[in-house]
């Protein structure tokens, strides 16, 4: 069987489309999986100050940790 010069390029053409495809799905997940773990991050920062803002407020509250 011989391949004609238009199957070979089709055949390359859908070889280039489907490694850019790969290429583009392989950098969205990378950002989902940063973008998750930069709100999970940000999160923690924010229950942290938040927790550390209420015992400033509110001395009368059960000490916890180590040192409390």
């Amino acid at each position: 069987m011989n391949l004609e010069p238009q199957q070979i390029f089709q055949l390359v053409s859908l070889l280039a489309v489907l490694a850019l495809f790969s290429f583009s799905l392989r950098g969205h997940m990378n950002y989902a999986r940063w973008f998750k773990k930069w709100e999970a991050d940000r999160k923690a920062r924010r229950d942290a100050e938040l927790a550390a803002e209420a015992r400033e407020t509110d001395p009368d509250a059960p000490k916890t940790g180590p040192w409390g």
